[in-house]
Parts: C-alpha cells; sequence; structure tokens
C-alpha cells in the first residue's frame, strides 16, 4: 500500500495516542515522542512496525505522540491512519481483517 497523502488519527488525551503519516523516501521513517520511552520504547516501535507490515507499507514517514496508549490503541491508530490517507473507506483496514 502507497501513502498517498498526510493524514492523522488519535488524541493527545491520556491513554491515547497521536499518529501522523506521510509519503516516505523509500523507507520507513518513525519518529516517536512518549515521556514512557525509557520503559516501553522499544514495545511501541515493535507494534508499529509489525502493524505497518501487516498493512503491506514500507514507505512511510510516520510519527506518534503517545500519552501512554495501550497496543491494541497504537494499532488502531496507524491503521486510521493509513487508511484515511489513501481514502480508504470501504473494505476497511481493521475490525480483524488483518488477523
Amino acid at each position: 500500500m502507497e501513502i498517498e497523502r498526510p493524514a492523522m488519527a488519535g488524541t493527545l488525551e491520556s491513554s491515547d495516542c497521536q499518529v501522523t503519516v506521510e509519503p516516505g523516501d523509500g523507507r520507513i521513517d518513525f519518529t516517536l515522542e512518549s515521556a514512557v520511552i525509557n520503559q516501553y520504547g522499544n514495545q511501541i516501535r515493535k507494534v508499529v512496525f509489525e502493524t505497518l507490515s501487516h498493512l503491506g507499507v514500507d514507505n512511510i514517514k510516520i510519527s506518534m505522540v503517545d500519552k501512554g496508549a495501550l497496543d491494541c490503541t497504537i494499532k488502531a491508530r496507524v491503521e486510521a491512519a493509513v487508511s484515511r490517507s489513501v481514502d480508504q473507506f470501504t473494505n476497511i483496514l481493521w475490525g480483524g481483517a488483518l488477523e
């Protein structure tokens, strides 16, 4: 899947994260801002990269501001941002479609 335009999903509320995606430069460029990056940064990165892999995305600039989101929330926000970036509003990517 190719990212077509910038898109965002999520909020900056507690227990959530805000994910922003835009077209990349031939690789996955991931940036993370989180108060718990030292404790959970590797797990957050793993969830993001696994979700992108399931979606078939390998050329993306993705940034995340984490406010204590659980793995399922991170996955949902990445899926939503990617779907919005390609205007995919039918055959939605979530709801077990990735399992």
